[in-house]
């Protein structure tokens, strides 16, 4: 909302001046966006009257005239296009100051020039540069510019909240000072127009869903090429608006003045009478924007005998506008409810003024005085005749009372403001209310949809009491210590392991792509966000490796040559069974990669670039004091050669692997990262710490060399191994891989190293070849392995 401060103080002029003013709205919850004077500073300017105009004689483009600045006439070269006797423009006369021009005496080709006259753009007011600055004919000459033209002015630029729909106008802007300041407040003044005909435009509601009430008046013998006043030009233009005709300024300076949209038809050029229905299938409409759209059953329309002819509560339609022609108009001012407005015009591609009023909602008791107001203005500007106003109502919105309970706004807002002061608060509101056992019962007013609840009324007495007069109290409560459970750890506690291994956390959008979801997860059916807050960002995730990858990606292209990232978040997919969200399926999982050298360049240590096993050795810490299994799998985004399951007790909770080649190309990332993701519910739970005897007697080594089939995965022979073995066998490790000379090309060697020991004495050779038979037949008997010498 954009609005001049002048204007504001024609309704409300408390004693503060512009920077306390802005402070104030601020911290009353209306910010103050943006706040600049309405002409740029300068001093020494005057209205002139040009009494005569020569050429100058040494220059085609330049004239010599002659200026009435208030006392003798000045002489003064210009060089306008547009210069001409009797005019009235301003004039910058000898010291004065211009933004960035200080005027003296000089000579224009030979000629003597006592000032200067002025364009728009020279006095810093506006940007047109073209010609001077024309005042109208009325200009008392010798006045200063500033107060002629109101330039001592500024303009504020504030950003309204969605529930704050009634200070998208003058008034309701000032009822919100008055009441922050206490400060009377003079609203604008209208009285009933004379009726001096008796026409009346038939009008007929068909929708009460869409329009509560609707008012108007038939206005004849106006006159369409009367000039807006200057006055009013100013004021339009510092709320943003520009100049179209008189009775489009009109209609815009009320809709400004009061928050009250309405609407003028050229009264001639509507067929028969008005019918307030929804829009009927196939039905167009040719908008004053020169915009043709295709109406569709949920859009509210005012047609007449011929069709549509508006866009209900939207925007007219071209057919029925106003033009310089135009002598007998309709004048409408209507109540539509928001939820017939809420979304149409946005689904059309644009807005309008009136659209973002009333979906937020407006002032249902003022249609009459909108249409008086417009009524009036008309009638002083353009002359003409008014009939009676029709005014019919079909479904108001019910406004009902709210208690107000001084106890429960002393708990909310931390303090007891007492009830007299919270009486003298809702008075400075304008609430009306009775007093109930202790309790206020308060009217919320028909421009404040925002009053609904107890809270409401609560905030309401936080803002004029002001937050910054609040005491900073801090908080006083119980404290208890939780137990905490030694078998249980949060994502906090995977977040520092991750950290300690020298990642960096990083939070990445839900929302992605939904190319990355076929790329990285293979899902051709992801969960489509209906209002998505970017193209590029319309399905969520179902796997955290896409963001991970766009990390990598940009890093790179800001020369970053190595990266270690993870995340923990939540990935979405489609379940029918899902809870808590039926349908959806939400899973918390954790996920890293590492791309470019094992370490950060160094002496200590040779360069490397990281590898599946780098990635692994991560994993299992991450997991400890789990013991994951890893298997060869597939998953769509990992290389096929280098890719393996991550399971715990034979659930597989995640993958791990090297980035697919085609997804590393793609996405230009040089050298293929190594990834990993699992889900960390299961990571969550943690074994109980457990006593165990060290024992005192010697220990025992065998190695034991295996000789298998090249498909027999390491780990599943050790995780065979240890289940089968007796139970002095205390460890079994895996020490080295041999594929080469002296075994066949089908077959792969596995060398184990097995630690013995008991905790009560020492054991016999035999106990000790007794339990390495065990493994051997093992192994032999469910592997198929041969022992290699």
């Amino acid at each position: 909302m954009q609005f001049s401060e002048n204007w504001l103080r024609s309704f409300v002029d408390p004693a503060i001046d512009t920077a306390a003013l802005s402070h104030l709205l601020t911290m009353a919850g209306l910010e103050v966006e943006e706040l600049h004077p309405a002409a740029a500073a300068f001093s020494g300017v005057v209205v002139a009257e040009v009494l005569s105009v020569a050429p100058h004689p040494d220059a085609d483009r330049l004239r010599v005239c002659q200026v009435n600045t208030g006392g003798e006439p000045l002489q003064i070269v210009c060089g306008a296009p547009n210069v001409a006797a009797g005019m009235k423009v301003p004039c910058a006369t000898v010291g004065a100051k211009l933004p960035g021009i200080d005027i003296k005496r000089a000579k224009l080709r030979g000629v003597e020039s006592n000032g200067m006259l002025c364009s728009a753009r020279e006095l810093g007011i506006s940007d047109e540069a073209s010609g001077l600055l024309a005042l109208p004919g009325d200009a008392p000459v010798g006045q200063d510019i500033r107060d002629y033209l109101d330039l001592d002015d500024h303009v504020f630029v504030i950003k309204l909240t969605p529930n704050r729909a009634d200070c998208f106008g003058m008034q309701g802007i000032a009822r919100e000072v008055s009441a922050l300041t206490g400060t009377p407040v003079r609203l604008a003044e209208w009285t009933p127009a004379p009726v001096a005909i008796a026409d009346v435009l038939p009008v007929r509601i068909d929708a009460d869903d869409l329009c509560g009430r609707f008012s108007g008046r038939v206005i004849r013998g106006v006159n369409a090429r009367a000039q807006t006043p200057d006055w009013m030009k100013r004021r339009l233009e510092r709320a943003g608006m520009r100049s179209i005709s008189i009775l489009v300024d009109i209609s815009n300076y009320v809709m400004l003045e009061m928050n009250r949209p309405n609407h003028v038809f050229d009264l001639d050029k509507v067929q028969g009478g008005l019918s307030v229905r929804w829009a009927r299938t196939g039905e167009k409409l040719e908008l004053l924007n020169e915009q043709t759209i295709e109406l569709t059953p949920d859009c509210g329309v005012i047609a007449d005998d011929r069709g549509v002819e508006s866009f209900a509560g939207i925007m007219g339609g071209a057919s029925t506008a106003c033009s310089d022609d135009t002598r007998n108009i309709y004048v409408e001012a209507a109540f539509w409810l928001p939820d017939a407005i809420q979304g149409r015009a946005r689904r059309y591609g644009f807005s309008s003024e009136a659209a973002h009023r009333f979906e937020r909602g407006v002032d249902f008791a003022d249609t009459v005085a909108g249409v008086e107001r417009v009524t009036g203005l008309i009638l002083e500007l353009c002359g003409g005749q008014a009939g009676p106003i029709d005014d019919q109502i079909t479904r108001l919105p019910e406004r009902r009372p709210v208690r107000l309970r001084p106890a429960r706004a002393a708990r909310v807002l931390g303090m007891d403001l007492g009830e007299e002061a919270i009486a003298t608060l809702l008075g400075r509101l304008g609430l009306s209310f009775v007093r109930d056992a202790g309790d206020f019962i308060v009217q919320p007013p028909s421009w404040r949809f925002d009053l609904e609840i107890e809270v409401d009324l609560i905030e309401e007495l936080a803002r004029l009491h002001g937050y910054d007069n609040f005491p900073t109290t801090p908080p006083v409560g119980r404290l208890a210590m939780p137990e905490s459970c030694e078998a249980r750890r949060d994502a906090y506690a995977l977040r520092h392991l991750m950290a300690d291994r020298d990642y960096q956390e990083v939070i990445n959008f839900a929302f992605v792509e939904a190319s990355w979801e076929g790329d990285f997860a293979g899902n051709g059916q992801p969960v489509v966000l209906a209002n998505p807050i970017a193209s590029q960002m319309s399905v969520m995730r179902s796997t955290l490796l896409s963001g991970l990858v766009d990390n990598v990606a940009t890093n790179r292209r800001r020369q970053i040559d190595r990266v270690r990232v993870f995340e923990i978040g939540r990935c979405f997919a489609k379940d029918a069974n899902a809870e808590p969200v039926p349908g959806y399926r939400q899973t918390l999982r954790i996920a890293g990669l590492a791309w470019g050298p094992v370490f950060a360049e160094q002496w200590g240590a040779q360069g490397r670039p990281v590898d599946f096993f780098d990635l692994k050795a991560d994993v299992e810490a991450l997991l400890w004091p789990h013991q994951a299994e890893f298997a060869v799998a597939s998953h769509p985004a990992v290389h096929p050669g280098r890719s393996a399951s991550i399971s715990l007790d034979g659930i597989v909770i995640g993958h791990i692997g090297e980035l697919h080649p085609e997804l590393v190309q793609r996405y230009e990332l040089g050298t293929p990262p190594v990834v990993f993701e699992v889900d960390v519910d299961p990571l969550l739970a943690v074994p109980m710490p457990a006593h165990r005897v060290m024992s005192r007697q010697p220990s025992v080594r065998r190695d034991l060399a295996f000789v298998l089939p090249r498909a027999t995965s390491a780990g599943s022979l050790l995780a065979g191994l240890r289940k089968a073995a007796p139970d002095i066998v205390r460890d079994i490790a895996l020490f080295d891989l041999y594929q080469g000379k002296g075994i066949a090309d089908t077959e792969k060697g596995f060398a184990f190293r097995i630690v013995m020991q008991d905790t009560e004495r020492t054991l016999a050779d035999a106990e000790v070849d007794a339990a390495v038979q065990q493994l051997v037949s093992y192994a032999e008997g469910e592997f198929g392995a041969k022992l290699r010498t």
